[in-house]
């Protein structure tokens, strides 16, 4: 038997049957990812292996360093032959790693190819995936169409050009819709003025809007929002170690704001307090247009000042934080609960000791809208067995699993994919076992519908995306 066979990950008969009649045929909504929208818009073809599957892999990255691997064969200059034949190198020794799992997911669903990657396969494979890369079903677009995504949306910062998303919408050949992501968070990074003013430059450019003065930075990120929208965005995206909860007066707003223009680096505090002010308008106009906020929550970002100063970020540098939660997030979503300007929202924890401390703070604030403050399915070092299923026990226990939006694969890679199938099965073996364990009914009308529903359907009427039926 191969390793990737039909029952992959399903524990009983409960749980194949949940996964081939009600799971394995929904369509993808990929509602958080990091692909490029320029290599949507260009449709762009893959040259080799390395290229389609190593490229802004920091998942890869962290595994490769690991087994030993020289920085100029992870994210430096090497060959990248060599780069690939290196990840065949590290893979036989991420036995139990999620990896492991994807990399022969994606070679199996993607390729055809049913080899265990390794040094005495890598070869083969090399040949068999790169004969198969010129097809026009291996491009950018042809593997949104391989893996059925109705929907998918990108992370786009208000600075950023939108000018190949306005490509994307002119092609009516596109039958996966795809949507920019509003992702602020440069808005607030108060703390360096020559990064944030460089930051800002790009903000006039694509507002139209010259930005002198605090309420000119207000006008000119709501326009940016309103453009957002036009372009059929409902999402907004931030990342922080934790909610932003001291919030300063407009004065104090307005004061920062201008020694920040006038080149003065903010402490870490100030920043943080400005970045509350912002959120709280940014919020608000979410609120008013429908939108959900999703916000990722916890990491302990760029810990390697080595690896930051060579690459950048998103080296694969950054990890679990273990900051105290629950007070400041409550007092973030109860002063916009208070005047009725909380929108929806998505909170993704990377911190599993925060599981329960998230859910049920979430519980608090849900009101008229099924679902409306969602626990987030298994984030970055989460993504996996364990971490998924854990999510989804923990909402099972305290909240309502029947209304979870799922899976979304935040990759970098358009051969991930898979990742949602790897998501079905530990949904469906979950499920499997409570209904082995008759700790819910034996019915599979009844549970059949809740994984049906979690795989896509959820996901579609909570986000109002329009998403092709």
């Amino acid at each position: 038997m191969s390793f990737i066979h039909d029952n992959f990950l399903l524990g009983n008969e409960q749980a194949i049957r949940l996964y081939h009649e009600y799971a394995q045929d929904e369509p993808i909504f990929d509602f958080h990812n990091h692909l490029s929208p320029h290599e949507i818009a260009q449709d762009r073809r893959f040259e080799n292996l390395a290229e389609s599957w190593l490229e802004a892999d920091h998942y890869k990255w962290r595994a490769m360093r690991a087994n030993g691997t020289p920085e100029e064969l992870v994210t430096g200059n090497g060959d990248p032959k060599d780069k690939y034949l290196a990840w065949a190198e590290t893979i036989p020794h991420a036995l139990g790693n999620p990896l492991y799992h994807w990399t022969h997911l994606e070679l199996k669903r993607c390729f055809g190819i049913d080899l265990l990657l390794g040094p005495d396969t890598a070869e083969e494979i090399w040949e068999q995936a790169n004969s198969q890369l010129g097809d026009p079903s291996f491009s950018a677009r042809g593997m949104l169409r391989r893996f059925k995504v109705k929907a998918l949306c990108t992370t786009d910062d208000p600075a950023d050009s939108t000018k190949d998303h306005l490509t994307i919408l002119k092609d009516t050949n596109l039958n996966t819709q795809v949507y920019p992501t509003f992702r602020p968070d440069k808005s607030w990074a108060i703390s360096k003025s020559g990064p944030f003013l460089d930051w800002l430059t790009g903000l006039e450019q694509e507002s139209g809007k010259e930005i002198e003065h605090l309420n000119d930075f207000l006008e000119a990120m709501a326009k940016r929002m309103n453009h957002f929208h036009e372009l059929g965005s409902r999402l907004s995206d931030h990342s922080f170690p934790h909610f932003y909860s001291d919030f300063p007066n407009e004065e104090e707003a307005r004061r920062l704001f201008d020694q920040t223009l006038n080149g003065a680096d903010a402490s870490a505090e100030e920043e943080e307090r400005f970045g509350a002010f912002i959120m709280l308008y940014l919020c608000r106009l979410y609120a008013s247009k429908g939108w959900t906020m999703q916000v990722h929550l916890g990491p302990l970002r760029n810990n390697s000042n080595r690896l930051l100063e060579e690459f950048g970020t998103d080296a694969g540098t950054d990890s679990i934080g273990d900051r105290p939660q629950a007070e400041r997030m409550s007092r973030f979503l109860d002063k916009l609960d208070q005047e009725n300007s909380l929108p929806k929202t998505i909170v993704y924890n990377v911190n599993p000791a925060d599981n329960f401390t998230v859910a049920t703070m979430l519980g608090n604030f849900q009101r008229e809208i099924p679902g409306k403050m969602q626990f987030g399915s298994g984030w970055w070092h989460l993504d996996q067995r364990d971490g998924m299923a854990e999510q989804m026990k923990t909402l099972a226990n305290v909240g309502l699993l029947s209304r979870f939006v799922g899976m979304l694969t935040d990759s970098r890679s358009f051969l991930s994919f898979p990742r949602h199938e790897y998501f079905r099965r530990i949904l469906c073996n979950l499920l499997g076992e409570w209904m082995e364990q008759g700790f819910v009914p034996d019915n599979f009308e009844l549970i059949g519908d809740l994984a049906k529903r979690i795989c896509f359907e959820n996901a579609k009427e909570f986000l109002k995306l329009g998403v092709l039926s």
